[in-house]
């Protein structure tokens, strides 16, 4: 694909300024000889983040679908999510990690992106008891009706990495990771974003799920 009339493949990406997120918008935005990225954020990414070739798009997440033309493009990344305790409530959490990645989902499908490419969670499972594994259980089995050419999807457990604020689970995780069976150890953020990143470039059909064990390998 370095040959210059080689059409460039446009990637959007939501859930930039998270873990894994942000990792990936440095992976892509690397490779800008061959991607054309695009950020859909809710305010602008912060300095450390604004990185060539990345093109900003501010949106409400609740009137997304008034920029059907952002939407326009051949792979979609969505690191989108919180936590129940960020979020406020159930509901509000919810609304982030299974609402707007579906909106997001639908639209771009609608505009003819071929690849949903999505972080999931260990333990995701729309059958579930626990609520939080419940709601990424649905999110994935909806992301794989919408009927995508390609879905790949992450499912980590703990993400180790870089943060803003600190998280006393993440410290624990750190500490006590050898005495759990690999399934479930914690992950780094770049190891969950190289995942992601290669099987873009790759492409393939069908459904690709990679779970902790393997993420931890790569």
């Amino acid at each position: 694909m370095s040959d210059s009339s080689v059409r460039k493949r446009i990637v959007l990406l939501a859930g930039a300024t998270g873990l894994v997120g942000g990792e990936c918008l440095r992976l892509l935005s690397s490779d800008d000889s061959e991607t054309q990225l695009r950020a859909i954020i809710r305010r602008h990414l912060p300095p450390k983040l604004r990185l060539p070739g990345v093109s900003e798009h501010v949106v409400d997440f609740d009137k997304m679908d008034d920029a059907p033309e952002i939407f326009r493009v051949d792979q979609v990344f969505c690191a989108l999510g919180t936590t129940i305790r960020k979020a406020g409530s159930q509901e509000a959490f919810r609304r982030v990690d299974y609402d707007y990645s579906l909106m997001i989902a639908s639209l771009a499908l609608e505009q003819g992106a071929k690849h949903f490419l999505l972080v999931s969670s260990l333990g995701a499972n729309a059958g579930s008891h626990i609520f939080y594994n419940r709601v990424k259980g649905e999110l994935e089995e909806a992301i794989i009706k919408l009927g995508y050419r390609s879905v790949t999807i992450a499912r980590p457990s703990l993400l180790l990495g870089e943060r803003d604020e600190f998280r006393l689970g993440e410290e624990i995780g750190k500490r006590i990771y050898w005495l759990l069976p690999k399934k479930w150890q914690p992950v780094q953020a770049t190891q969950v974003a190289s995942s992601l990143v290669n099987s873009s470039k790759v492409d393939s059909p069908g459904i690709r799920i990679f779970e902790n064990s393997e993420l931890i390998t790569k």
